[in-house]
């Protein structure tokens, strides 16, 4: 099983300002032993495909897939979403991967009000989906997935299904943001295996989470307290996880996701060994 991880993990969420660059998060990516990489948000790699397989080459590293962040709560932001899906159709399918990951971006919300969209506006978000679904199926062979996020208008399970009974797409199921609201992963997993088809494992501080339920910390604050913990130390059962993905032969992607908290001692780079040394085993069992 080919473990991969994501520029996310270095603190990129964006094409820009970002402390790493591209070369800087690879070398450090492959260094700590992974052999695959999400694309990252669209811009921060090169989107010229010769260049950017130029710099995998050398780390020995597969580009594995993307996951893309946008604004479903901003309607004028319709257009560009189907243009930054045929971009991004075009430099995966470029390279060999066959998977985009799409999500609500949650930082738009107002902080009284994550994740609220009228029913209309969720409804186009389904149209639009399964429309950009359908164009990179035909057109570049790739299957477009959606990431349940917290503070967004897909987080809860009720929301999940929903969206898994009026679109076509499959899921990116994040253990860790599926858990965040006291929700098992697992569960959900064997209840909806031929709807899965990318995996990102993250895993969820106990004490943190407490705080959030308990109403005395918000999911903004939760994220910079360090709520989604290395692997080996929060309340998804990681092991249980791989095991099931290696007992159903899974295909997919499977990525690490590391938050950085506010407070981190560890680098990204140390995260990302220590995670890495956690889960190695595990995909060679």
């Amino acid at each position: 099983m080919l473990i991969g991880n994501a520029p996310c993990s270095w603190g990129v969420c964006y094409p820009t300002g970002n402390i790493y660059s591209p070369e800087q998060y690879l070398d450090q990516l492959a260094s700590a032993g992974y052999k695959g990489t999400e694309l990252g948000p669209l811009g921060y790699m090169p989107t010229d495909v010769d260049r950017l397989k130029n710099m995998l080459v050398p780390h020995n590293l597969t580009l594995i897939g993307a996951t893309h962040v946008h604004t479903f709560s901003q309607a004028e932001t319709n257009v560009q979403f189907h243009k930054d899906m045929r971009a991004q159709g075009e430099v995966l399918s470029a390279l060999g991967a066959r998977h985009l990951v799409v999500m609500d971006e949650s930082n738009v919300y107002p902080a009284d009000q994550l994740g609220v969209l009228s029913h209309d506006a969720v409804q186009q978000m389904y149209k639009d989906l399964s429309k950009a679904h359908t164009m990179l199926a035909n057109e570049f062979g790739i299957a477009l997935s959606f990431h349940p996020h917290i503070g967004t208008c897909i987080e809860l399970e009720a929301q999940i299904d929903a969206l898994l009974s009026e679109t076509p797409l499959n899921l990116c199921l994040d253990t860790g943001h599926y858990a965040f609201w006291g929700q098992d992963p697992l569960t959900y997993m064997r209840r909806n295996w031929d709807r899965i088809d990318y995996m990102h494992l993250k895993n969820v501080d106990a004490s943190v989470r407490t705080r959030v339920l308990r109403g005395d910390l918000s999911v903004q604050d939760a994220l910079g307290a360090g709520v989604m913990c290395p692997l080996q130390e929060g309340v998804v059962d990681i092991a249980q996880i791989m095991e099931f993905l290696r007992a159903n032969e899974f295909q997919g992607p499977v990525v690490v996701e590391q938050d950085i908290a506010e407070n981190a001692i560890e680098t990204p780079l140390e995260l990302a060994c220590r995670n890495f040394s956690y889960i190695a085993g595990m995909a060679e069992a």
